[in-house]
């Protein structure tokens, strides 16, 4: 999907520990044990890209199963009876560590479920599908709400660890919150590929100096070309069953979603999806507009846009960010950069590029950090609402004005120890997700445009298709505008100033769905509902539809913090 950067800019949700640490101004204490590890080519896709964080759980041992789901009233669709009908065993898991059983109970409960590899061979292989549930805490019980953060990669088990008592405080109490992991991802039946410094870079990544002017497009193809055949390569050695590559696809996850709202006694899909989770529920309402319960689709994509339009996108939803930034920044006090907006943005790409060159020392004596690294954090922080930015001045001056890069350090390697996304995942299911567009001469013009519309990150967002079609397992479909006719109504929500999927794609998501509706949040950062700097406008709007089904009035805009 992304490239190097645009792995950094993956949509969707970060690491509770990185987030934590950037939201509340800087950076603070580095992860043990990470040290000297130079951030991985998946950690720069995650931060680019769609997700929020990923997190893995020990799978349980197998149980005797326990007595069966009630069962759902919505069709059971033709050959997958044995799928839909199976015994769920819920057992006790605890507030962190995934999947693992708990000894005592909890507020949290565990399941495994299986599926068909292959949805057109259902007496073929299975795989498995984990779930994690926060158990309504009220009186009054309206049924189940999946979660899912986005990605592709990225893990609703961890997921829900983080936010069933902060981001839905308001309606865990009514909801039994489910978080899952998509197929190939974490506790589920994983995509597996090798760990550690050797982690080659993800198929989209850039090489590491695609900051510096000293390469051309063609050169940077070759090493684009070479790095997607040696991941998918790892992955296939290590991926059991090898045929999982083959089908991560968001279809495929989408009709795993049916089967898990089944098991877990629902008629109706009720969903909050952010960053690519909008993309799995919007493909979720296209197949099964009559099991489409309350529908939330915050941070959206949008699914007509092909795979380069959609990096195009990214690399100036995150330049406009980054402008954003700087504004902020010389509208207040301690700002490290130039009074000129223009040439702030220029000592920002020149740090990056000089970076590159001669990395910039930091508190060990043995680490300096790159102009990729430090862009890194960079694209972590315009991920964040404005008050986490203060962070970012602290770091930036220390780098610009000390030649010290150790505030960013302290990020680069909170991401090194706690990575958004399993990079193999969201290689398999944004490569099966598109169509293979273009040639070597289409890649180099798109390469051309993206550094003219996105000086600081376009070339992060460079080769994408090359990427996939050196990954081998692509889609064949061309993208397409999404309608689910028949669906109840969807509420889709945008942030003004989201970099990582541009307003401009949630207003589209909601024209194209029959039965979309726009609620724009006039701020800063990734998603609203699932932003930390979102006010009592967007909580409420959100939770009031998801507890009563009413939609909130037409065209509401919420601004800021209000």
């Amino acid at each position: 999907m992304e490239t190097k950067q645009g792995r950094l800019k993956r949509h969707g949700y970060r690491s509770a520990a990185v987030s934590t640490v950037v939201s509340r101004g800087g950076p603070a204490g580095s992860a043990r044990g990470a040290g000297r590890r130079r951030v991985s080519a998946g950690v720069l896709a995650a931060v680019a890209g769609v997700c929020l964080g990923v997190g893995a759980g020990v799978v349980p041992a197998a149980a005797a199963p326990a007595a069966p789901a009630v069962p759902a009233q919505a069709a059971v669709p033709a050959g997958l009876e044995s799928f839909y009908s199976q015994k769920v065993e819920w057992y006790d898991c605890g507030a962190t560590g995934g999947v693992e059983r708990s000894a005592e109970a909890t507020a949290f409960k565990c399941a495994k479920v299986r599926v068909p590899l292959d949805y057109s061979k259902p007496d073929g292989e299975t795989i498995e599908i984990a779930m994690k549930k926060h158990v309504a805490t009220g009186s009054v019980r309206r049924g189940s709400l999946f979660v899912n953060p986005g990605g592709p990669g990225g893990s609703g088990v961890s997921f829900l660890e983080t936010s069933a008592e902060t981001t839905f405080a308001g309606v865990q109490g009514a909801y039994d919150i489910i978080g899952f992991d998509p197929r190939g991802v974490g506790s589920s039946t994983p995509i597996t590929c090798a760990s550690g410094d050797d982690m080659p870079a993800v198929a989209e990544a850039a090489p590491a100096d695609a900051g510096t002017d000293g390469t051309t497009f063609e050169q940077r193809a070759t090493r684009i070309a070479a790095q997607a055949k040696k991941l998918e390569a790892d992955c296939a050695a290590n991926t059991k069953p090898a045929g999982l590559l083959d089908h991560v696809d968001t279809v495929s996850a989408a009709r795993d979603l049916d089967v898990l709202r089944a098991l877990s006694g629902d008629e109706k899909l009720n969903y909050a999806g952010f960053s690519y989770g909008t993309y799995l529920g919007a493909h979720y309402a296209e197949l099964f507009p009559a099991n489409t319960g309350r529908m939330v689709l915050d941070g959206a994509l949008d699914p007509s846009l092909t795979h380069s339009e959609r990096k195009m996108g990214q690399a100036q939803g995150f330049e406009r960010a980054l402008r954003n930034y700087v504004e902020w920044c010389q509208s207040g006090q301690n700002c490290p950069l130039s009074s000129d907006p223009d040439a702030a943005l220029q000592q920002i790409g020149d740090l990056f590029a000089s970076a590159n060159r001669t990395p910039i020392p930091t508190s060990d004596p043995n680490r300096s950090l790159t102009g990729t690294e430090i862009m890194t954090v960079v694209l972590v922080y315009l991920r964040e609402y404005e008050g986490a930015w203060g962070g970012l001045n602290a770091a930036l001056d220390q780098a610009i004005n000390q030649n010290d890069a150790s505030l960013f350090k302290e990020v680069v390697d909170l991401l090194a120890a706690q990575p958004m996304v399993g990079e193999g995942a969201f290689q398999g299911v944004t490569c099966l997700d598109y169509r293979v567009e273009g040639d070597m001469t289409t890649w180099a013009a798109q390469s051309k445009e993206l550094e003219r519309v996105s000086p600081r990150f376009g070339r992060g967002y460079e080769g994408a298709d090359l990427a996939c079609q050196s990954w081998g397992h692509h889609g064949t479909q061309a993208p397409r505008a999404l309608r689910a006719k028949g669906a109840a109504p969807i509420l889709v929500v945008g942030t003004t100033g989201d970099p990582a999927t541009p307003y401009e794609w949630s207003k589209s998501l909601a024209d194209q769905l029959e039965s979309g509706q726009l609620l724009t949040w006039e701020g800063n950062g990734h998603s609203a509902y699932g932003n930390a700097g979102r006010g009592p406008c967007v909580t409420n709007a959100v939770d009031t539809f998801l507890l009563t089904g009413t939609m909130p009035k037409k065209d509401l805009t919420c601004h800021g913090q209000e």
